[in-house]
């Protein structure tokens, strides 16, 4: 196996076949009469505590493609990379008035996706296909990044080709069709661990093998001309990108799939304080880019995404680079696997069962959303394939953009209903035509200023190009929420007057702040979630 390093590569093969062998033993832990019941197979029985929870939110929303694409970005663009910290500190604060309020509504409900409380909130089908839509599409090209984490730590070990990728993903979609979200939310816990060990063992040893902190944060300020301070041009687009970020980061079905999970209110109320520390972990591993170039590390070929771990086979022996790649490898498969599950739960309740089969039973929903992922992950294998993966990285970007665009209808509406939901639809609509055009309109550049591509080449929008005399950018998705918001509360408005009918709530005021040992919380997985949200069938 010439150009191969086969002590990493033991390693890593070791560590994912414990990986695999937990996945399909998950089926077993915590184990519930049947899996064929989206409760069960798809939201871990709704019965995970405060370490499970916290183990699965944080391999959730803090993966592979973080662990490599931050330091990266650092590596090339300097502070600007950092702005995943910030988001993810102002995050929690924000979200914790949104999803307790959430699990309460779906626990009281059935809600298993966040289109099923639009549908019910709202009365609007429409409105929950538009949901369920966006959710799918935003979450693809996010499991496909996933893949290229796994493919930088490959091209380090040496390891050519696209077959390695197929067999993970491969084995990570039979043990999730086989264990649901429990096989993720066991393997999110040996992820975690040895992310933590890597990052603990790095920041300590790194730094006193390359002259200290003050010469690495030396040698970032020679490398940029604005040193490692943004410069004033950027800090606009800077801090939107941040707070869009922020905001679009619990409307991914994938996060909410994490937060339906957990067993009660409680265990959210402690998540949302314990989750920064994810935080202070990713500051650190952002951190990994400026520890580069003081290194003089340099990527493999073009691919920016080689740098960490090149960093670390240049700083540690061979089998502790095996552990640290390990970790990213396995921190591609747990976000990716809950991906999979909340996208094919969108489609099995908001698609299959509205549109296609109104009379699904729980185990025709479980064994449609078991091949719904499936479909899913080859999907996101395909565009690994055949698209350029820079040409994913902008999609993701993108996803954060069009995802933003529900959170009128999703998070707005835990809090009130006055928007009608013809002023949803016409915002949606007005948010997303002005969020794709705005990143239409965004060039990919060149290192030297060159044009790469003319279109879709990020999501920071020019103020130039709405004819204002500015060099600074926005976040493209935080303008396509503002479109969004302005239309819907202007056609809210006209079709308020209009004496339009605004459809029949089908919650309560007492849904929302209702806890586990309230009688209205049903014990799930319940044989009446199996009839449509909002309808007759339904518990209400």
């Amino acid at each position: 196996m010439h150009g191969i390093n086969v002590v990493e590569l033991t390693i890593v093969i070791v560590l994912f076949l414990l990986v695999t062998v937990l996945g399909f033993a998950a089926a077993r832990w915590r184990r519930a009469e049947s899996l064929m019941h989206l409760d069960e197979w798809g939201l871990g029985g709704r019965s995970f505590g405060s370490w499970i929870t916290w183990f699965l939110l944080g391999g959730d929303l803090y993966t592979a493609y973080t662990f490599v694409a931050v330091p990266a970005l650092m590596f090339g663009a300097g502070a600007s990379g950092f702005f995943a910290v910030p988001y993810t500190v102002l995050i929690y604060p924000m979200v914790f008035l949104v999803v307790i309020r959430l699990w309460s509504v779906s626990h009281v409900r059935g809600f298993v996706t966040p289109a099923d409380f639009v549908r019910s909130r709202f009365d609007s089908p429409t409105m929950a296909l538009l949901v369920a839509i966006t959710g799918i599409v935003a979450t693809m090209p996010y499991i496909a990044l996933q893949l290229v984490g796994i493919s930088a730590v490959l091209k380090a070990m040496g390891v050519g080709g696209e077959l390695p990728l197929i067999v993970a993903f491969v084995i990570l979609a039979l043990y999730t069709y086989n264990s649901g979200l429990r096989a993720p939310a066991l393997i999110a816990v040996v992820k975690d661990t040895l992310i933590y060990l890597t990052i603990i063992v790095a920041v300590i040893v790194i730094p006193a093998k390359i002259g200290g902190w003050g010469a690495i944060f030396g040698a970032a300020s020679q490398k940029f001309p604005s040193g490692v301070i943004l410069p004033a041009s950027g800090q606009l687009g800077y801090a939107t990108l941040a707070l869009g970020s922020a905001l679009a980061l619990f409307l991914y079905p994938h996060s909410i799939t994490g937060v339906l999970a957990a067993s009660n209110r409680d265990v959210l109320k402690r998540n949302m304080s314990a989750l920064p520390l994810y935080s202070f972990a990713l500051g650190l591993i952002a951190l990994l880019g400026f520890m580069a170039i003081r290194a003089g590390t340099k990527p493999i070929g073009t691919d920016g995404n080689t740098i960490v771990p090149v960093l670390f086979q240049s700083m540690f022996p061979s089998w502790f680079t095996g552990v640290a790649f390990a970790a990213i490898g396995i921190g591609a498969l747990v976000p990716a696997a809950i991906m999979s599950i909340a996208a094919a739960n969108l489609f099995t309740r908001n698609v299959y069962k509205e549109y296609l089969k109104k009379d699904a039973t729980s185990q025709q929903e479980a064994k449609v959303a078991k091949i719904a992922s499936l479909v899913v992950k080859l999907g996101a294998v395909a565009a690994i394939l055949f698209l350029n993966p820079q040409f994913s990285i902008d999609l993701q970007l993108i996803g954060g953009v069009i995802i933003l665009q529900t959170m009128p209808s999703v998070a707005l509406g835990l809090y009130t209903r006055w928007l009608h939901r013809g002023g949803l639809i016409a915002g949606w609509v007005a948010g997303m035509a002005a969020g794709l055009w705005m990143v239409y309109e965004i060039p990919k550049l060149n290192p030297d200023g060159t044009v790469a591509r003319a279109h879709f080449g990020g999501s920071s929008f020019p103020l130039s190009k709405l004819g204002l005399d500015s060099k600074a950018a926005v976040y493209a998705g935080l303008l396509a929420l503002l479109v969004n918001l302005v239309v819907a509360v202007v056609v809210t408005v006209i079709l308020r007057a209009m004496k339009v009918p605004e459809g029949v709530d089908g919650t309560a005021e007492t849904d929302y702040t209702a806890e586990r040992e309230d009688p209205t919380v049903r014990d799930l997985p319940d044989p009446l979630a199996s009839a449509p949200p909002g309808t007759a069938g339904a518990r209400t």
